[in-house]
Formats: C-alpha cells, sequence, structure tokens
C-alpha cells in the first residue's frame, strides 16, 4: 500500500513540475508548483520527517508561493512588451545541455555515489526540530546565510524593476 502511494505522490510530483515549466501563464505555472511543493511534503510525511513536511506547506506552498504570486501579479508582464524572441539559439543550447544532465544522472545512478551511504538504505536521521536547527545552524551556516543574501538581493531587485515602471 505504501508503494502505490508513492509511486502515484511521485507520478503527481513529476507531472506537476513538468507543468510548471511547460505552462505559458506565469499564474498558472505558479499553482502547478503548489501541487508540486505539496506532493513533496505528503512524500517527507511518509519519511517519518513531518518537521520537513509542515516546514514544507507553511514555508514553500503557503508564504513563498504568495509572494511570487504577488510578484506576478504585480509586475504583470505580457508577451507583447518582449517583443519577437531574438534567442532561438538558446532553445537548441538548453535542450543540448538538458540532454547531456539527463543522461549524467542516469550514470549516476548506475554507477553509484562512491563513498556516500545516503542512497543505500533508511538512515538513523528522523527530521527533529533539533536535528533540523543543528544542521541549519552548525553544518550548514554559510550556505543558509548566503541563501538569506541572495533572497534579499531578489527582493530589492523587484522593488528596483517596479519602481521604474510606476
Amino acid at each position: 500500500m505504501t508503494l502505490a502511494i508513492f509511486v502515484v505522490l511521485a507520478a503527481v510530483s513529476v507531472i506537476s513540475a513538468l507543468l510548471v515549466i511547460s505552462q505559458k501563464n506565469s499564474v498558472i505555472s505558479a499553482l502547478y508548483l503548489i501541487v508540486t511543493l505539496g506532493s513533496q511534503a505528503v512524500l517527507y510525511f511518509m519519511l517519518g520527517a513531518t518537521f520537513l513536511g509542515v516546514l514544507q506547506i507553511i514555508v514553500y506552498a503557503g508564504a513563498i508561493m504568495v509572494l511570487f504570486l504577488f510578484v506576478i501579479m504585480l509586475l504583470n508582464l505580457k508577451r507583447d512588451e518582449f517583443g519577437p524572441d531574438r534567442r532561438k539559439g538558446q532553445r537548441v543550447v538548453a535542450l543540448l545541455l538538458t540532454i547531456f544532465l539527463a543522461v549524467e544522472i542516469l550514470a549516476a545512478l548506475k554507477i553509484g555515489f562512491p563513498g556516500h551511504t545516503a542512497l543505500a538504505g533508511p538512515s538513523t536521521v528522523t527530521g527533529a526540530p533539533s536535528e533540523v536547527a543543528r544542521s541549519l545552524f552548525v553544518d550548514y551556516l554559510y550556505p543558509f546565510e548566503i541563501v538569506s543574501i541572495l533572497l534579499l538581493v531578489a527582493i530589492v531587485g523587484v522593488i528596483v524593476l517596479v519602481r521604474k515602471r510606476i
């Protein structure tokens, strides 16, 4: 039964992720991203990481997606404002890089990851708040701070873009 739920959730997650990148309407794309994040939260619950599952729903599917939708609607971008697409060559390069990345991921999955036991089986990590806090604020303090600076720069960039239009 657990395997069937996992397969259904994985399929929903992959299909909605593909719909996120294939939609022309950015609001619909953001709504599909909420579906993707919600199905991944349920997968966290199935793994026993309830704290991470709740954070996935509250922080990502809730707060971040509301922020995304706010920015999308605030900018109100239309296809006419961009003009004709002058970068057709980028699509070919992007397709080639995507194929290369897919081959690389498949090769890594087939060969395995020597020295890493994360994919070997169930671990003893429970996803408790104390473990997550220790991991964020001790082991990964610098990447955590870099992400916060990146988010601050993105917010300032949106404000600058909107100020020029008003």
